[in-house]
């Protein structure tokens, strides 16, 4: 129950200090808040809180970025207060009573109060509500239920600033429950947790995630995508992924993930380098061993990103770090590392060396040679065949595939000559080309 001001009987509370927080008093916030609680709306005062993520790292000392409200005011009221204040509203969810609010191309999520009616395991039907702690007791984690007032005063109804502090991930209500509910908050369990825990993951309520690991089949691609990516991504999800391998949350979606040694070599040489990538770390994690690198490896790349629904471009990548056009590697001679640097780019090649370098160390050999690869990779200038199909045109090739044959043996000899040929020595050899017949 809450009391006249909003406050909930019972709940600790202390205080969040907006002015040592930004996110909390920048003029799309304080345009936001208060087109909410406009005094000529109509009506009574009504009720607005930080919640979520927001509320969650400022407390943990984490960089803000989306800043999500909840209110008691429900969607209608919401949409036609912003927009009174001249701001835009946008009906993002209204099925579950959520309007994005833009103050200055700033997304501001609003969430009516709610409490759940029904579930299925992947989604929800809701019914809006008054009470604070009612819709608190919705969501999945202690310390995802935490709100805090605009004035900073913060609400915690189940022990969330504890769990924080003490590095756990402890769901609202009971474990079992709650992934019944929704099947994906086994996933979010272990990326909160490798975000916010310590150690490798466990307790009563990481085995409930056990217990119910045979339910994840049933989540879509698409929202596995989003949870294991993110985990992924993560400062420290050594220990996390560790514990999902040797107890079977990855079986499904993910059997190749085995080893985690290359993948730990990885991300210290990433957080070096300023440089994290969760796609690359993917790559490094469904193939370990260089020893298995090539066809097989793509098309075990392949299988991978129809699994986990990765984009064209994603997939595309993951191949080709598992089987390169052309190798970038240290038993390749000079010429063809320099080839290799051209027609992929110093990025993939440096994704190459470092994946090497990686697999290499966790293997107990010598990395050297890999981090020398790195470097040149560093220090590549991209280069230009100094000659295009115009310069074919006018030396007289008619438009259609031979222009492209006659550049491509122009571009051959360009490379093995080490790029050195300008534009006039490439000109001079296009002719040449071109009389001696080629395409």
């Amino acid at each position: 129950m809450t009391d006249g001001e909003g406050r909930a009987h019972g709940a600790s509370t202390t205080r969040l200090d907006p002015a040592a927080h930004a996110w909390m008093t920048a003029p799309e916030t304080r345009a936001v808040l208060a087109a909410l609680v406009a005094s000529d709306a109509g009506g009574g005062a009504p009720s607005v809180r930080f919640v979520g993520g927001c509320v969650r790292d400022a407390l943990a000392g984490l960089p803000v970025s989306d800043v999500d409200l909840a209110t008691d005011l429900e969607p209608p009221e919401v949409m036609r207060r912003l927009e009174a204040a001249g701001l835009r509203a946008v009906p993002t969810g209204l099925d579950h009573g959520t309007v994005t609010a833009v103050a200055n191309h700033r997304p501001f999520e609003i969430t009516t109060l709610r409490r759940d009616v029904e579930t299925d395991g992947r989604r929800a039907v809701v019914a809006y509500t008054h009470d604070w702690r009612e819709d608190a007791q919705r969501r999945d984690f202690t310390f995802n239920a935490l709100s805090a007032e605009p004035d900073g005063t913060l609400h915690d109804y189940f022990g969330g600033l504890a769990d924080l502090a003490a590095g756990r991930v402890r769901f609202v209500g009971d474990a079992d429950l709650r992934i019944r509910e929704d099947v994906l908050r086994i996933l979010r369990f272990c990326r909160f947790h490798a975000r916010f825990g310590r150690g490798a993951p466990e307790g009563a309520d990481f085995e409930a995630c056990i217990a119910r690991r045979d339910l994840l089949p049933q989540l879509s691609a698409e929202r596995v995508h989003h949870e294991f990516t993110k985990l992924l991504a993560g400062d420290a999800p050594i220990a996390t992924l560790e514990a999902m391998i040797a107890r079977g949350l990855l079986a499904h979606w993910l059997p190749e993930a085995a080893e985690t040694d290359p993948l730990a070599r990885l991300i210290q040489r990433e957080a070096g380098a300023g440089r994290r990538d969760w796609l690359r770390r993917l790559a490094v994690l469904i193939q370990p061993n260089a020893d298995g690198l090539g066809p097989g490896a793509a098309k075990a790349a392949r299988a991978v990103a129809r699994r986990l629904k990765l984009s064209n471009q994603e997939t595309k990548r993951l191949e080709g770090l598992a089987d390169p056009a052309h190798r970038f590697a240290p038993t390749a001679d000079a010429a063809a590392q320099r080839e290799a640097l051209y027609r992929l780019g110093a990025d993939r090649c440096w994704d190459l060396a470092l994946l090497g370098a990686a697999r290499a160390e966790a293997a107990g050999g010598d990395a050297a040679a890999w981090e020398a690869l790195m470097a040149e990779a560093r220090a590549w200038e991209p280069v230009d065949l100094p000659v295009s199909g115009a310069d074919a045109l006018a030396a007289g090739l008619a438009p259609g595939p031979a222009v492209g044959a006659a550049l491509a043996v122009v571009e051959r000899w360009w490379i093995e000559q080490g790029f050195a040929p300008d534009r006039r020595a490439c000109l001079a050899r296009l002719e040449r080309t071109i009389e001696a017949g080629a395409g």
